[in-house]
């Protein structure tokens, strides 16, 4: 028997209700299209803190008795987690303390002060971070409030999808990320509680696939840097691994660019900004089309919490990605006038120069030519193919500097 039963989350539902947002869960008619199953989105993002850790740390919190919230918690996060506490901490009056990376990103850093904690920053990696946090913790006497690998954190979470069969009963397969395996291990205690035939489906990076390993018996071999630090988790925790094995069918892994063109996605369709594990539902269904047509899918948008120069170049290489964006080079004469002559030809076909770069004194580059290196905007691949042609048959030599891959 698991530590966390339907009972739990259901009580857990309960003790959140006027708490945390009862986020929507809508169905998307533009993905359902394009992927070929019928698509729910549960926005996630739309919590306060902007992601789903608002739940399991609200009831984690309202399970402390008065001894241990004047003593006050601890958590360690370099995110979603150590927000989600603060938050709540703030809301009850408990102090907290949140003990972070020493490379966390500043927004971060600041929102979660902003919120009322402590920050004490200590080690390079979550995980050393977690060793300062444990010492703190015993010097203080704090209860230590664990991302994934508590009871009251897995039920919280599992709330999610009883909002999600509620509204939509008709959904059949769950893809849900999994990082140290709250999010999931509660949502399918309490989807097949509801629905015994529902598909949970896993979902883990390439670079972080300790769930997946564990379940097929592979040596553990987690690293990497991945746009999915939310579900970066090198080992599952003890309680939520066994709920997996149990009740999760698959686990599926995905590379970066599956994890950036969700992101892409998101936002051109459904305009929502999410992070690079909030995305992974919809990337998996992205990579995975044929697996899941005609079925009834429910993705949960985990978290919204991104850095905004990171999110800027993901959407810049979703231009290129797309064919909105590209380069080419073009052989001119190396006089007055010749760059103007492109410049109209390229114009005259329908596109934009966004850039341009001339060539002249590099190996290779005949003295009386030049390489002229256009960044241009078209509307998609076809017409890049037309301005190209255009150019090529005015008599210049032209070749596309860009391979970009197939969107998929």
């Amino acid at each position: 028997m698991h530590q966390v039963s339907y009972e739990d989350i259901r009580r857990a539902q309960a003790q959140m209700a006027g708490i945390v947002v009862e986020t929507p869960c809508s169905h998307s008619q533009t993905l359902s299209q394009i992927t070929g199953a019928e698509v729910y989105l549960k926005f996630e993002n739309l919590q306060f803190t902007g992601s789903f850790k608002d739940r399991g740390a609200l009831i984690k919190l309202l399970q402390l008795d008065e001894t241990a919230r004047a003593a006050g918690v601890i958590a360690n996060s370099a995110g979603n987690h150590a927000q989600g506490v603060a938050y709540h901490a703030k809301r009850l009056g408990v102090p907290a303390t949140i003990v972070m990376p020493v490379g966390t990103p500043n927004v971060k850093v600041r929102q979660t002060r902003d919120l009322g904690a402590e920050i004490i920053l200590s080690g390079d990696t979550v995980d050393e971070a977690a060793i300062s946090a444990a010492e703190i913790c015993a010097q203080r006497n704090l209860t230590y409030i664990h991302p994934y690998n508590d009871p009251a954190i897995i039920a919280g979470q599992g709330t999610i999808a009883l909002e999600m069969l509620a509204v939509a009963p008709q959904i059949d397969t769950l893809i849900v990320p999994i990082g140290g395996g709250g999010l999931i291990a509660g949502n399918a205690i309490a989807a097949r509680a509801i629905k015994p035939d529902i598909a949970i489906i896993g979902v883990e990076s390439q670079l972080y696939p300790s769930a997946y390993q564990a379940r097929h018996g592979l040596a553990n071999d987690c690293g990497g840097q991945t746009i999915a630090e939310g579900i970066a988790v090198s080992q599952p925790g003890n309680l939520t691994l066994p709920i997996i094995d149990e009740l999760v069918s698959d686990i599926l892994l995905l590379s970066e660019e599956n994890f950036e063109q969700a992101i892409d996605l998101l936002i051109t369709v459904e305009k929502t900004v999410t992070e690079g594990a909030g995305a992974a539902g919809l990337a998996a269904l992205l990579a995975n089309r044929e697996r899941f047509k005609g079925r009834v899918v429910g993705l949960i948008l985990c978290g919204g919490n991104i850095d905004t120069r990171m999110l800027s170049s993901i959407l810049l290489r979703g231009l290129i990605r797309s064919g909105r964006i590209t380069r080419m080079r073009v052989e001119i004469s190396d006089r007055p006038g010749a760059l103007a002559k492109v410049a109209q030809l390229v114009g005259d076909a329908g596109g934009n120069i966004l850039e341009v770069q001339h060539q002249r004194n590099f190996p290779g580059v005949p003295a009386k030519l030049a390489e002229l290196d256009l960044v241009l905007e078209s509307r998609d691949r076809d017409h890049i193919e037309d301005i190209t042609t255009a150019i090529s048959a005015a008599g210049y030599k032209v070749r596309e500097l860009i391979d970009t891959p197939d969107a998929g």
